[in-house]
């Protein structure tokens, strides 16, 4: 008699990581037949890249677009490393084009992406170019005002918050302190307020035992971990997952290496109490008014199999018996759901909270490598518009160790991102701030595409400065503007004004286009760059760059070196830095124009920073 092998989490993961939890959960299909075909859809043509625009559709979240050629039939367009189709903007650069092609192209506009998208546009065609790109006209008003800056980026990801406490790893790397010290590092140095980690619930926390009829619940281990987050100058949003093996129906179904457990309660009043408990032990200990500061999200990414066993209904029945058992605790308390990925179930959860008056503090879900969706039309239609809207994952790329994360590509990726949904999105969690990260297993070399902003070890990889770079913007938003082939699909550009005058202006240069993680020659753009409107002075003037060869520490690492040994992490170190060279002085009168030629590769972020002498 042969024994069969269990299958390893790595192998569940990916065998069950596309399946939904309820492939039965629909949705009313006339939702998204309401909407109307988009209008006013026009291609433009540009050196290896087509640009479409068209006018935005009430009630729509995003837009799919569709291409075709050869007459193959219109098919929606997969950006590669992509887990949601639609895009939020009213513009897109195709960038998997051949140059001499005739491409047709549609859009269609969603409410829900649950479901098909409404009618499509009218078809339009356009032929890729081979002719080489003019520098793009840019141009800055330093003297203008386009409202404040949105620091989205407060809140950030992490692993679960129990490996605080772990030792080392089996290549010696010291895990609990390095986690602390990236902790430490998103709090001081990225502006951080906010965590959201897994498996508050997790046994391994001790928090839910079940003997003899007898609910004993034990916040030792838990009270250990916030008081260190405090520490940090952070603040938990406590996401309240995974099932405790004696509440489970089914204690075998897990996932991850940590086998957090993903089925429904089998007493759902032991699970309201649970969270009531929790919640009511935090406001003793911590107090209101500190609590009052943090926030509650039931589970994570229920829509998919690999993390809820049960359906959207039952859920749905988690969410409420958990949101009211909180609120119970202090209406002041926040809390939120549904936490689904890729942005499904919005319009259903939506719906059942507010035709049932469940409590919703903030609307969260997931996405990567994507802009996150406009979903106010959702709330707006259940006057819900003053819920919050947080992104609590958000990221390049969805695929343990996919090649995307450590290049440079994610990068102007988060700029994008940061940019696209201010005053719409109050919170935007990239996912997540460490390399220590166990899911699937540990990091098995230094550099081995991991979800992190950090490595192991604390260096910081190209998109940690596009963090940084967001965050020491000035609070006053300015005027800008850009003119050109792949102008704002392609290039775009952020600037701000500071209270001392400082002015700091970023371009980047990307695409969603997943398969160009590497570059793209062709997509290389430069901008000619007008600043108007300093106020008289002496200015320091400096430029920072990001992009494979600038503030990369991956190239600093032979790619044969799982880890480095003693004298080559010294070396690495040495450059763990923003690479920023000083230009020229300049001294400003009143009618003085300032112009820069800026050459941007694809991908790449770059700074000018105007610094009053």
């Amino acid at each position: 008699m042969t024994t069969k092998k269990p299958i390893s989490p790595r192998d569940d993961w990916r065998k069950r990581i596309s399946l939904r939890s309820d492939e039965q959960a629909t949705l009313n299909t006339k939702i998204n037949s309401t909407l109307q075909a988009p209008a006013g859809l026009v291609a433009t043509p540009g050196q290896a890249q087509i640009t479409l625009r068209w006018l935005p559709v009430e009630g729509a979240i995003g837009y799919i677009i569709f291409r075709s050629f050869d007459d193959d039939g219109f098919v929606a367009i997969n950006h590669g490393g992509s887990d949601v189709l639609a895009v939020p903007e009213l513009l897109y650069a195709d960038t998997d084009i051949v140059s001499g092609t005739f491409y047709s192209y549609r859009v269609a506009a969603t409410a829900s992406l649950d479901i098909a998208p409404g009618p499509m546009s009218k078809t339009v065609t356009c032929q890729a170019v081979s002719t080489i790109a003019r520098p793009l006209i840019g141009l800055v008003d330093s003297a203008g005002s386009d409202g404040d800056l949105d620091r989205v980026w407060h809140m950030i990801g992490s692993e679960r918050l129990s490996q605080l406490d772990e030792d080392f790893d089996v290549f010696g790397n010291p895990i609990g302190k390095e986690f602390s010290q990236a902790l430490s590092i998103a709090s001081s140095e990225l502006g951080a307020t906010m965590v959201r980690a897994h498996a508050i619930y997790h046994d391994d926390l001790e928090v839910f035992s079940w003997k003899q009829g007898n609910p004993k619940y034990n916040f030792t281990k838990v009270d250990a971990i916030f008081d260190k987050i405090i520490e940090l100058g952070l603040r938990p949003v406590v996401e309240l997952s995974f099932m405790p093996y004696d509440l489970a129906t089914d204690p075998n179904a897990t996932v991850f290496d940590y086998r957090g457990i993903i089925s429904p309660p089998r007493d759902w009043a032991k699970w309201a109490e649970l969270n009531f408990e929790l919640g009511k032990h935090l406001v003793e200990r911590y107090g209101i008014d500190e609590v009052s500061q943090w926030a509650f999200e039931v589970w994570n990414e229920p829509n998919l199999d690999v993390f809820w066993t049960g359906t959207q209904k039952d859920y749905f029945q988690l969410y409420d018996l958990a949101a009211m058992a909180i609120k119970e605790v202090d209406s002041r308390l926040i809390v939120g759901g549904p936490a689904t990925a890729a942005g499904e179930w919005l319009y259903a959860f939506i719906a059942h909270v507010a035709d049932n008056a469940i409590p919703l503090d903030f609307l969260s879900t997931h996405t990567y490598g994507n802009t996150p969706l406009d979903v106010r039309p959702i709330l707006a239609k259940y006057h819900l518009e003053k819920t919050k809207i947080w992104w609590t994952e958000w990221g390049v790329g969805s695929t343990h160790f996919g090649p995307i994360h450590d290049t440079a590509l994610g990068a102007p990726f988060i700029l994008r991102g940061f940019k696209a949904v201010q005053g719409r999105v109050d919170a935007v969690a990239y996912w997540v701030i460490s390399d220590h990260f166990e899911e699937l297993g540990r990091p098995p070399r230094l550099f081995h595409n991991g979800f992190g902003l950090l490595s192991v070890g604390n260096l910081r990889k190209p998109r940690f400065w596009a963090v940084r770079l967001a965050q020491e913007l000035g609070d006053h938003l300015l005027p800008v503007g850009i003119e050109g082939d792949g102008a704002e699909s392609l290039v775009e550009i952020w600037a701000t004004k500071s209270f001392d005058g400082q002015v700091d202006v970023l371009l980047w240069n990307s695409t969603l286009n997943a398969s160009k993680f590497e570059g793209d020659a062709q997509l290389e753009r430069t901008v000619s760059l007008d600043v108007v409107g300093l106020e008289p002075g002496i200015y320091k003037v400096f430029l920072a760059r990001v992009d494979s060869n600038h503030s990369n520490i991956i190239r600093h690492c032979p790619p044969e070196v799982k880890w480095p040994n003693e004298k080559l992490w010294k070396q690495i170190a040495t450059q763990d830095q923003l690479w920023e060279t000083t230009l020229d002085d300049l001294t400003i009168t009143t009618k003085t124009k300032v112009n820069y030629e800026v050459i941007l590769p694809m991908p790449a972020v770059v700074r000018i920073r105007f610094k009053p002498s």
